[in-house]
């Protein structure tokens, strides 16, 4: 049975605030690609905009009562630089780009990397741009975009079971330049990463394998050829491979091919992985796909319902992992 998805949202929020945030994040329109507009950005005063906020009106007032004009040049011209800070702080925000790489296959309780690549239009930096998950314990993570240029963050999310996960809400957000207000958007991504078994360990050896391939015609040999054979020395080539005796005669170099033995084939099956629990047997799986692909041999894969032929190579080895963290 596979491994049910790390949710994206959860489907019975407790809590009148988490049901509305839910049904506002389901609401989202699922891309990997994002641009911040005035209809998706959104502003409101920190915590410390509020005390610089009551600053201003405590110096109003001041002012007011004991008639002081550099009081009200003092209050208009800190109130001044908070709504030039206001559009600055929005404007850091407003037209950029973001573009999320759908994260790399990782093992199960391994983190996934997501890189996002931020892109800036116009002609004015953005400084202080920072992302994270929406929901997590995972921190911020920090970048500058220049002018007319590309940034780059790296944020890390960890998958705690095998299968297919969609990614979380991604929280874009700045407070550049004074801190006293916070502009946010909010990104769900459509792409999802895939968590491989994680492979048993310590695992027991490989099945007994088949024995030698069938042998459906000539050796090969070391260079590609089809039967043992002499071509001309190239550098590098041992020495007790040269032909010392061709080389007197002719006054010319040549070498031996080395035929090389047969790879063996070894089938992985499902029903013969020694235990009871179906993670179990998927991880111990996992394990000897990649024990095989490090021998060289050639590794056959066996799942109730599904058969991947023996082969060997990088694909192949995605393809079995694949197969395992899917299966169910």
């Amino acid at each position: 049975m596979a491994a049910s998805p790390l949710p994206a949202l959860d489907p019975r929020p407790a809590g009148w605030r988490a049901r509305v945030r839910h049904w506002w994040l389901a609401r989202l329109p699922a891309d990997d690609a994002l641009t911040l507009t005035q209809r998706n950005v959104y502003i409101l005063p920190t915590g410390a905009g509020l005390a610089y906020a009551g600053t201003l009106v405590v110096l109003l007032l001041a002012s007011i009562n004991y008639q002081l004009s550099l009081g009200y040049l003092l209050t208009f011209l800190l109130a001044g630089a908070g709504i030039a800070a206001m559009h600055l702080t929005h404007a850091n925000l407003r037209g950029l780009q973001l573009r999320l790489k759908p994260p790399a296959p990782v093992f199960a309780g391994e983190a996934a990397h997501l890189d996002v690549t931020l892109t800036s239009p116009s002609s004015r930096p953005r400084f202080g741009i920072g992302l994270r998950p929406h929901e997590g314990e995972s921190g911020w993570v920090w970048t500058d975009v220049g002018a007319q240029a590309q940034g780059q963050a790296r944020l890390a999310v960890r998958l705690p079971r095998r299968g297919w996960h969609p990614l979380p809400v991604l929280v874009v957000e700045t407070r550049f330049p004074l801190g006293v207000f916070r502009v946010w958007s909010v990104w769900r991504p459509a792409a999802r990463a895939l968590a491989y078994p994680k492979p048993e360990e310590p695992a027991p050896p490989l099945p007994a394998g088949a024995g030698p391939a069938q042998d459906q015609g000539p050796r090969r040999t070391a260079e590609g050829g089809d039967t043992e054979g002499v071509r001309a020395y190239r550098r590098g080539d041992p020495l007790k491979t040269v032909l010392w005796k061709k080389a007197a005669k002719n006054d010319e170099l040549v070498s031996r091919e080395m035929a090389l033995p047969l790879a063996r084939q070894v089938w992985l099956d499902y029903a013969a992985a020694g235990v009871a629990d179906v993670e179990t047997r998927l991880s111990r799986l996992a394990a000897w796909v990649l024990a095989a692909e490090a021998r060289g041999v050639l590794y056959g894969l066996r799942l109730p319902g599904l058969e991947l032929g023996p082969d060997h190579g990088e694909a192949h080895k995605r393809r079995c992992l694949t197969a395992l963290a899917e299966w169910g």
